[in-house]
């Protein structure tokens, strides 16, 4: 049983690969045409009311329409709708907070305001849960999944980040538009599909290098952590023996009660799982989002799950690997909304007195949603598992590249990253 869910888990981690290069090749190609968009762009920053502290993740919606997006580390958040649209309020929401609507008349006049939010207090009554009683509340969750999720198909629009780094210097980011054909919740077998629909990429990969770090499966490994969708990650019947569960707290998001599940690796099981909380709503019993890490203790197994290939002599040493998951709500159902996996590595090689730590980051927020156009895509157009995103897009330096569609506005250190990573290539090719 064991093995069997460590290979499934093997997908949501994506694999990664070492390998041998001797020189530098530029990826060069040019940009598609696209029609120009018309579009208004609101740029924000959402924070504590109370000390002020930055909310990384916190979810922007344009009340009445699907478009959405999060905010960045540093709690800002940049969102575009179209002038023809008749949004007029954004909807911030965080967990533990209440919820907050602002008018766009808050925007205008090129006004980035600072939001704040306000904690929200909940007395846990003094209640005896056994582990026993959480486990069946999970289960109970997962028993509702066809109320509380789309049983239809639809198709998605995402924004996807992924960087790369060696010790704290960025050596490689990759963004991307993509199209998700999200198959129905109550359909196993209708297998969520990612197609690249915009991509561009910033590079920089010295030519003594003798290491190339490369992240397979991009995007589509990393609508694989929406776990209600793929609940063999965490929440198969047989994980009862794995974990401990146990009710750890009752917040509010999105103004509604929420259970909190917290769960551990029980003490006597050797093999890497994981440990972390779900949040589950306490009227519907929907899970609507998820945090959790692996357990790198058994650094030799843990390797086993996300090392596809690398040079003999090189031993890698996973020592962090963290995911969240988030699902917003629209007339009553809960859809997918955001999944970021943050992995850190530490890589020795014989007979070398130092080590390298790399350290790889993913990030998807879905920005809008329908139910037109269902359609499956053509294998050659799919986004597989054995694709690696920097190779699948271009080096571009157009400042308004992404025009009109929705992204995650970078922190000032991607921004800045992207702009020294290009400086480096265009010196090296001139």
């Amino acid at each position: 049983m064991k093995k069997i869910a460590f290979k499934k888990a093997t997908w949501v981690m994506g694999a990664l690969l070492f390998s041998w290069i001797t020189g530098y090749a530029a990826y060069e190609g040019k940009e598609a045409a696209t029609d120009s968009l018309d579009f208004v762009s609101y740029q924000g920053k959402v924070i504590d009311a109370q000390n002020g502290k930055s909310l990384p993740f916190a979810t922007i919606e344009a009340v009445g329409s699907n478009v959405a997006t999060v905010t960045n580390i540093d709690g800002e958040f940049i969102i575009k709708l179209g002038k023809d649209s008749d949004v007029s309020n954004l909807k911030i929401s965080y967990i533990g907070y209440s919820n907050k609507n602002v008018s766009l008349d808050e925007f205008r006049g090129n006004r980035s305001p600072t939001i704040t939010l306000d904690p929200t207090s909940i007395q846990l009554r003094e209640i005896t849960i056994r582990p026993e009683n959480a486990l069946e509340l999970i289960m109970n969750a997962l028993g509702s999944v066809k109320d509380n999720y789309s049983s239809e198909p639809m198709m998605m629009r995402g924004f996807y980040r992924e960087t790369i780094q060696r010790g704290r210097r960025y050596v490689s980011i990759s963004e991307a538009v993509i199209d998700i054909f999200k198959g129905a919740y109550s359909n196993e077998f209708q297998i969520d599909q990612v197609k690249l629909f915009k991509g561009r990429k910033s590079a920089d990969v010295e030519k003594m290098d003798t290491v190339l770090f490369k992240l397979q499966g991009g995007p589509n490994t990393t609508i694989l952590l929406d776990i209600v969708k793929n609940p063999y990650i965490l929440l198969s019947k047989e994980y009862a023996a794995i974990y401990d569960f146990y009710l750890s707290d009752v917040i509010t998001i999105n103004d509604q009660l929420h259970y909190v599940v917290s769960f551990n690796q029980k003490f006597y099981v050797d093999d890497p799982y994981y440990q972390g909380k779900l949040y589950i709503d306490m009227e519907k019993l929907a899970i609507t989002e998820a945090e959790f890490e692996l357990n790198t203790e058994n650094a030799e197994e843990a390797a086993r799950l996300f090392i596809r290939r690398k040079p003999l002599g090189m031993t890698i040493i996973p020592e962090k690997a963290v995911y969240r998951a988030k699902y917003t709500i629209s007339e009553d159902r809960w859809y997918f909304s955001y999944a970021r996996a943050e992995v850190r590595f530490k890589v020795d090689w014989k007979k070398k007195l130092f080590n390298t730590t790399y350290s790889t980051m993913s990030e998807l927020a879905i920005t809008d949603r329908t139910y037109q156009g269902i359609e499956r895509f053509a294998g050659k157009d799919r986004f597989k598992s054995s694709d690696v995103m920097n190779e699948k897009v271009y080096i571009f330096f157009d400042q308004d590249f992404w025009e009109g569609y929705n992204l995650i506005e970078p922190d000032q250190s991607i921004e800045s990253a992207i702009q020294r990573l290009n400086r480096r290539y265009l010196r090296r090719n001139s």
